[in-house]
Parts: structure tokens; sequence; C-alpha cells
């Protein structure tokens, strides 16, 4: 409210000042003619004092000398001033009220839309890198279970290649345990064959020896098939 009232006594000021400067002289800025305005008013108020005190002593000396002015004549001079201030601050008023207010209400209606103009912005820019900001840690989100089941992934495909090489590494060697079995008997088998073999040619040759004969060989064939047989019954037994 006390602002208002500076700025409108401000204004009629400088109303004051445009509507009493005179025609002829260069222009001054707002501040100067707002401070001419102000003093100019001051002089007034106080030639109008002094106007008021010189009439009130004419009255005064009037009536004690018995001549003098009429006070009607200061009570007009009086009146014709309130009327032209009154006149004035109409005026004034009504510039204000259809010029100056406007003015300075849309200035400051356009000020406020673009305060909230950009209030609505950086409440936007907010919400878009909250967004942003929320979509990046749900991606990161996404990103973390995504490399935690692959890592999982793949450490079952560690353990499903490591047992089937184990699988396969306990194969091979019960394969190589059944060959190497297979192939012992073998051998063995077979040296004894040879060793058999060898009996039977050593007995043989002592036999022929001790009967001073030679043996054939149906003679060793036969022998042979009868060891056989022996040992097969012996073993049978």
């Amino acid at each position: 409210m006390a602002r208002r009232i500076t700025m409108l006594l401000v204004s009629l000021a400088a109303v004051l000042v445009l509507f009493g400067a005179p025609a002829s002289g260069a222009p001054h800025d707002p501040v100067s003619l707002a401070e001419q305005a102000v003093d100019e008013h001051t002089a007034g108020v106080a030639e109008h004092a002094e106007a008021v005190g010189g009439h009130a002593d004419a009255d005064h000396g009037g009536e004690h000398g018995g001549g003098g002015a009429s006070p009607i004549a200061g009570y007009k001079e009086a009146l014709a001033s309130a009327v032209t201030a009154l006149v004035v601050f109409g005026v004034v008023s009504l510039v204000l009220a259809t010029k100056v207010w406007p003015m300075i209400t849309a200035g400051l209606d356009e000020r406020n839309a673009k305060i909230r103009e950009e209030i609505a912005a950086a409440e936007a820019a907010r919400a878009q890198a909250k967004a942003a900001l929320e979509e990046y840690e749900q991606s990161l989100s996404q990103a973390r279970v995504e490399a935690q089941k692959m890592l999982d992934e793949t450490r079952a495909e560690q353990a499903r290649l490591a047992a089937e090489l184990k699988a396969k590494a306990d194969r091979e060697l019960n394969e190589m345990r059944e060959k190497a079995k297979r192939d012992i008997d073998g051998a063995k088998k077979a040296a004894l064959a040879e060793i058999y073999a060898e009996s039977v040619n050593l007995a043989t040759r002592m036999a022929g020896k001790i009967l001073h004969r030679e043996v054939t060989v149906e003679d060793q064939k036969r022998m042979l098939d009868e060891s056989l047989a022996e040992m097969t019954g012996s073993s049978l037994n």
C-alpha cells in the first residue's frame, strides 16, 4: 500500500511538472522531473502557507485597524486552489488508471508469466532428469540381472563340461583298464601256451632219448592232446 501511495505521489508530481513546465526548454530525465516537481510542490505549499498567513495578518490588522481586504477574497482563493488541486488529482488519477497502471500491471503480469514459464521449464527439466535417472537405474538393474544370469549360466555350463569330461575320462580309464587286462590275459595265455609247448618238446626229446627212438609229429600231437585232456580233467576235478 505504501509503495502504491509513493508511486502515486511521484506520478502526480511528474504530471504536475509536465503540465506546469514551459513549452520551451531542454527535456529532462524522469528523476530530475520528479525532483523538480517535489521542489515546486514544496515551494507552492510554502507560498500557500505564507499567503494564508498574510491573509490572516491582513484580516487581523483589518479587525484592529478597521480597514483592509475582505476575508471572502481569501476564502475564494483557497477554494480555487483546492478545486485546482482536486481537478489535477482527478486528471492524474484518470491518467494513472487508464495509461500508467495498465502498463505497470501488464509489465508485472508479463514478468509473472515469464517467472511461471521459467519455473515450469525448470520443473520440466527436473522431471526429465528424474525420469532419465530412473531409466538409467532401471537399465543398470536390468544389466546387473542379465550379467548375474549369464554368470550363473556360465558356471552351470562349466559344471556340465567338467562332469562330462570326468565321465569321459572315467570311461576311457575303464576301457584302458579292460584293454590292459585283456592284453595281460592274452599275453599270459600266450606265455603259458608257449611254456607248455616248450615243456612238451622238452619232455618229448627227453622221452625220445630215453626210448632211443625218434618221436614223430603225430606222436607229439597225440601226446599233447593227451596231456591237455589230463590237464582239463584235473582242472574239472
